[in-house]
């Protein structure tokens, strides 16, 4: 009997480390790109030809020199000493849909974020349509007008079906006990 609880306390702590794992490995993603200046590209989606703005915070002095702003979606930039905005224009052929990155350098200090790539016209950069990403059909989570109830006795008998299991079991394996 007492294997047994060992052997799902053991199980219990794997299966808690197993989905906090990618939690960790996330915030060390994250750990990476903290820079010691604030940084943005201005709209963050943007349709192929259009305008961005690259804005730098300078306003703490923790970026003095010159900093660079680079991506595969347009030419580098360079701001200069005391500079903390420029415009560019994303290429014509970016694909729609891709998000590229575009790093921030300044002072041997570098940052990311990313830039999406909408669906439009470059004529009119303000009407921008992101593509669908085939993510999963999830339904309209629970904005249906009012309940069904076959549906709320179903949840119910379920619930206390389990409740009932469960309880029974623990009884049968107290008589075992006893005996």
């Amino acid at each position: 009997m007492h294997a047994i609880r060992v052997a799902s306390a053991a199980l219990l702590g794997v299966t808690a480390l197993t989905f906090t794992a990618p939690l960790a490995a996330a915030s060390v993603a994250d750990e990476n790109n903290v820079t010691p200046f604030g940084f943005s590209v201005q709209p963050s989606t943007i349709v192929a030809g259009g305008q961005v703005s690259l804005l730098l915070n300078r306003d703490d002095g923790r970026c003095k020199g010159i900093a660079t702003v680079s991506s595969g979606v347009f030419d580098t930039v360079t701001l200069r000493a005391g500079q903390s905005s420029a415009r560019t224009a994303v290429d014509v052929d970016a694909r729609a849909g891709a998000v590229y990155e575009v790093t921030f350098r300044c002072d041997g200090v570098s940052g990311h974020t990313g830039l999406t790539i909408g669906s439009g016209r470059s004529d009119n950069p303000t009407v921008v349509q992101v593509p669908a990403q085939r993510g999963v059909n999830a339904g309209v989570g629970g904005t249906v007008d009012g309940f069904d109830p076959k549906e709320i006795g179903l949840g119910t008998a379920l619930v206390a079906g389990s409740i009932g299991v469960a309880w029974y079991l623990a009884r049968r394996h107290d008589a075992a006990d006893d005996s």
